[in-house]
């Protein structure tokens, strides 16, 4: 089944940037805010003997594919046999990578963490004539065996399960060829590896001054600060000093890039399809058009940004708008604290228009070990929702007294009780929804919770302040998401006609994207052009463009359950109990949004203008 892949990174897992100032040891921390991984596996112990228990039922699995052509009732045993498997190898995986989060420099953990990967691979090699198998029963006869069963949890289950194989016969290779691109597939990531240590591991960043002239160290997770510092000084030699260490490895990470449209676009070509972006879409079933619909009416609404971009200008009254001035509060001496208890109740209070049922399962997440809530030495950076079927999800937070930490709780209890609900309503193989819809329910959660905070703003400064806020939701998460995704789809398509992608040709890609997007009154630095070299995501082909999609759906839906539409508020509980029983298109037609029409960006535009218009009252 592999609902679960170590391909598919983020599978249901959503990462955000946090920091916090005072950490302590993992073992000085309060336990009360930490999550209950003994939910999962009571011991270590247990983990090793369901490690020993999988490895045994993959040695197991050639048995079973060797006959599953020979009856239904056999055909039944080998899928039930890797639904086993898949689902224990699932909580295996999840189990030893949480508590390797927990503090990276446990090397217990990280060993584990490895193991299970390894076993992952081996299971992928082992599973990988399955699909082949199944395509040469074929489709007619499949269907005999289906409609013959009157057992509902018989081969009837896997009906939808046999619908998508077949819906790709045509880009499934024979036995062979399959188990081979398997046997390979930690080559296709070396680019993305190289990457990743290059970026997490070996590039150190230079010291920088304020305008006082004092030094403060320049890391990953301290940019974002000092981008939102008062401090022009700061945020400009944070920004160059930046730019110049990517520079000095521009042609190293332009390879690395290349590597990895090369690889993706292999893949595609050895699968028949018709272009790379065809190939990352094809497994959520989403067509091309949806993706060039997402660019194109976000071309058409372009202005807008435009007219944001101008009004920070004047709201900051400078005489240029330079690039590390986007990110500045125009607002300032807001001070709002905000600690994790306070933060509870007012996320509870946000998300009451979603209905009864749903705040007691959050208030039933918040208070049941669910989450991990402060940083400590070594912790994972960052933020997400994760787990495994057959327990509850989990969330890993790293939470800070600030509005930021309020909205990314919001957001990723809206990923796990989409889990939550999900997994109890649906049975394994189809309660794990697709990353095209996963942001829909944590950005949903988001869009309540502002309008909760602005209708009871206790200033007018504070309005503006949490107006600011969304509208920076929408700069960052809706269109710097769809400039990264056309920046994909300009390179993929270059690199699939033979053009060899230089730095150069990458940085003057992106150097013109940025002039179109942010318009005449943003100065386009020279060092923005490398941008591209230091997004992780696009190591993962054609993803991006689902923060966009899936926050325009989400803003979509949260207007209409705020004005009171009873059909899209039915429609979005029912969304978030089908996991993947529907296609992605079909689960947001649920909520009344129809993504194979620009309506949904148009829609979201709508409350953009919306918001820009009560800033400048």
């Amino acid at each position: 089944m592999k609902r679960l892949s170590i391909n598919n990174k983020a599978a249901r897992a959503v990462f955000k940037e946090n920091n916090m100032s005072k950490v302590v040891k993992r073992s000085e921390a309060d336990e009360k805010y930490m999550w209950n991984m003994k939910d999962m596996y009571e011991n270590d112990g247990l983990w090793e003997d369901d490690v020993k228990e999988a490895e045994s039922l993959i040695n197991g699995m050639p048995a079973y594919i060797e006959v599953m052509d020979e009856s239904p009732k056999k055909l039944l045993s080998l899928l039930e046999y890797d639904t086993e498997i898949s689902k224990k190898l699932e909580k295996i995986y999840v189990y030893a990578n949480q508590k390797s989060h927990e503090d990276m420099g446990e090397s217990k953990y990280q060993d584990m963490a490895g193991r299970a990967q390894n076993l992952m691979v081996k299971y992928q090699m082992q599973s990988a004539p399955v699909t082949p198998a199944i395509m040469k029963i074929g489709r007619k006869k499949i269907t005999e065996y289906t409609e013959a069963d009157n057992n509902p949890n018989g081969l009837p289950l896997y009906k939808r399960y046999f619908e998508l194989i077949f819906r790709k016969e045509e880009h499934i290779l024979d036995a062979d060829k399959e188990e081979l691109l398997a046997g390979v597939n930690d080559l296709s990531e070396t680019p993305s590896d190289i990457f990743a240590m290059f970026n997490n591991a070996d590039i150190r960043f230079d010291d920088i001054t304020d305008k006082n002239g004092e030094s403060h160290q320049l890391t990953h997770g301290k940019y974002t600060a000092y981008l939102r510092s008062k401090d022009r000084t700061l945020r400009e030699n944070a920004f160059k000093k930046l730019y110049e260490k990517y520079g000095n490895y521009r042609n190293t990470l332009a390879a690395a890039y290349r590597g990895n449209l090369k690889q993706h676009n292999f893949y595609a070509k050895v699968r028949k399809y018709d272009s790379g972006m065809q190939y990352s879409l094809s497994d959520a079933n989403i067509p091309v058009r949806v993706y060039n619909s997402l660019i194109d009416a976000t071309h058409e609404n372009i202005g807008l940004l435009h007219r944001y971009i101008s009004l920070r200008k004047k709201v900051m009254d400078v005489s240029e708008l330079h690039m590390y001035d986007l990110y500045v509060p125009m607002v300032s001496d807001v001070n709002m604290n905000i600690d994790y208890e306070e933060a509870k109740q007012i996320v509870i209070k946000g998300l009451a228009p979603l209905g009864e049922d749903y705040i007691n399962e959050l208030k039933g997440g918040l208070s049941g070990g669910w989450i991990d809530v402060y940083e400590n030495e070594g912790k994972r950076t960052g933020a997400y929702s994760w787990g495994a079927y057959g327990t509850h999800p989990y969330v890993l937070l790293n939470h800070q007294n600030d509005l930021n930490s309020v909205f990314t709780l919001a957001h990723e209890m809206g990923h796990a009780l989409h889990t939550y609900y999900s997994d109890a309503n649906q049975p394994y193989i189809y309660a794990g929804y697709k990353i095209f819809v996963a942001e829909v329910a944590s950005t949903c959660n988001e869009a309540l919770l502002v309008n909760y905070l602005i209708k009871n703003s206790k200033s007018e400064n504070e309005k503006k302040y949490l107006i600011n806020y969304f509208l920076e939701q929408f700069r960052t998460t809706f269109f710097r998401q769809t400039m990264f995704a056309e920046f994909e789809k300009i390179t993929h398509e270059k690199c699939a006609a033979g053009q060899t992608l230089t730095a150069d040709v990458l940085c003057g890609i992106y150097k013109e994207l940025n002039a179109f997007y942010f318009g005449e009154d943003a100065v386009i630095d020279d060092e923005i052009a490398l941008e591209w070299a230091r997004i992780p995501h696009f190591y993962t082909p054609f993803y991006v463009y689902q923060y966009a999609t899936g926050f325009a759906a989400a803003v979509s839906i949260s207007s209409a359950i705020l004005s009171g539409n009873e059909d899209v508020l039915l429609g979005y509980r029912t969304f978030l109990k089908s996991g993947g029983s529907l296609d992605p298109i079909d689960l947001l037609k649920l909520c009344g949004v129809d993504m194979l029409t620009p309506e949904p960006v148009n829609e979201a535009m709508k409350v953009f203008e919306s918001l820009l218009n009560q800033f400048s009252e």
